[in-house]
């Protein structure tokens, strides 16, 4: 009789009849290891080399077939799997140039050099979180594989945090390399929801983001003598305060916007009146014809208080809107309805939070607004520990306290999304 010598993956990952719960509390111990090795060596927007060939290894490991280096370090792993639907998982991987102060016994220590200063380096967003949570979710369903049909494509993309990533690979051609998914899905830690819980809501969740810089000229001289001068630091200054009416007078009351000077600069000495000023703004909106209208609003209330000063038609200020921004992002109502359902099996109705919108911004929106109009939702996962929620101290996304509440919202994640491919799978 011949021995028939099968690959380990196969013998780990073949005809798992165990329930979620048992393969989740096997895989946990290794999971959370994974987690606290991504969040020691965090990678900073398109530095993301040795995150990225971390994920696709583990995703080598159970079968997928594994491309690195798309679209910068994005990683596309696919897992055929028969006939059916082709579901789209999205990991994001990059930290933030921040230094950690959360005094875990796995804290990043890692320093690099950042623009010609020294930062420290953080998952500061939860990408580590996000990145264990695909992998769990993957390891699960290749172990389920008997009980569903289809095609997993699990991707690691790179430069969220700059919004360039999506894109990057969506320009890459991805879905005219891998296929076109038939749903997109994704999560993102919250660190005001505890751990246990998710929070999804159909329709816009977060906003569109995008930048504007407002160069304002003027006439500069001798600060004794301003009657000499047309100030630009004046004229940038009403033009900052006039920009607040735009949602208060301009935006109809049940839309929402956000525009927000973030930084004013102008000048080197106390006694000299600069000839230019510099603002940088951020808006946030939801609906096309609001961001256009905001467009619209912002050179005209730069021109009409340049005017206003004195300053020559040659002299208006220059406004630039930044063309790297991203879309809204719009949560498909009937995929988002079937997570909902999916996920009060796994998790039980009370533990689901109808979630507010909020003017945060995350590229996974351009993965649904291609031409293609592939369904999308991309949820909350609860990450607060629940000492953190007793005592009220819950440090925001991008705070150097942050961190997520790990085997807990490991388990959410990996319960969720499972039952949801299952479901859509086999819907």
């Amino acid at each position: 009789m011949k021995l028939l010598i099968l690959p380990i993956a196969f013998l780990l990952f073949s005809n798992n009849s165990k329930p979620i719960e048992d393969l989740i509390a096997d895989d946990l111990s290794y999971l959370v290891d994974f987690y606290k090795e991504r969040h020691q060596n965090p990678e900073i927007s398109l530095e993301e080399k040795e995150t990225a060939l971390a994920l696709g290894a583990e995703l080598k490991k159970i079968g997928f077939e594994v491309t690195q280096n798309f679209g910068g370090h994005g990683v596309v792993g696919i897992y055929k799997n028969g006939d059916g639907p082709m579901i789209l998982y999205r990991t994001d991987m990059d930290a933030l140039p921040m230094e950690e102060k959360t005094d875990l016994d796995y804290a990043s220590t890692k320093f690099i050099n950042y623009n010609g200063d020294k930062a420290g380096t953080m998952h500061s967003c939860g990408h580590d979180m996000h990145m264990t949570s695909m992998i769990g979710t993957a390891r699960a369903m290749v172990k389920m594989k008997d009980k569903w049909n289809g095609t997993l494509m699990m991707i690691g993309q790179p430069a969220e945090e700059i919004g360039r990533g999506s894109n990057l690979m969506l320009k890459a051609g991805l879905y005219e390399k891998f296929g076109v998914p038939n749903y997109g899905i994704g999560l993102h830690c919250s660190p005001t929801i505890p751990a246990g819980q998710l929070g999804v809501r159909a329709g816009f969740s977060m906003a569109n983001t995008e930048s504007c810089d407002i160069i304002v000229h003027g006439f500069g001289g001798h600060g004794a003598a301003p009657h000499m001068t047309i100030d630009p630091v004046v004229v940038a200054s009403m033009i900052v305060m006039d920009l607040q009416t735009i949602v208060s007078r301009n935006l109809k009351p049940t839309s929402s916007a956000v525009i927000t000077v973030g930084s004013f600069r102008s000048g080197h000495k106390h006694n000299i009146i600069p000839d230019q000023a510099h603002l940088q703004l951020t808006i946030r909106t939801y609906e096309e014809e609001v961001r256009l209208m905001i467009h619209k609003r912002i050179q005209e209330i730069a021109n009409g208080v340049a005017i206003a000063a004195g300053l020559p038609q040659e002299k208006m200020p220059e406004v630039i809107f930044d063309d790297s921004s991203t879309p809204a992002n719009y949560n498909d109502p009937i995929l988002t309805a079937a997570l909902q359902k999916s996920a009060n099996e796994a998790i039980g109705t009370a533990n689901i939070i109808d979630a507010e919108p909020q003017m945060v911004g995350e590229d996974f929106s351009r993965y649904g607004s291609t031409e293609h109009k592939v369904p999308t939702v991309l949820y909350w996962l609860g990450t607060v520990p629940d000492e953190r929620m007793k005592t009220g101290d819950l440090p925001g996304l991008h705070s150097p306290f942050y961190f997520p509440e790990i085997e807990k919202s490991l388990t959410t994640a990996i319960k969720v999304n499972t039952q949801t491919m299952m479901d859509l799978f086999n819907g």
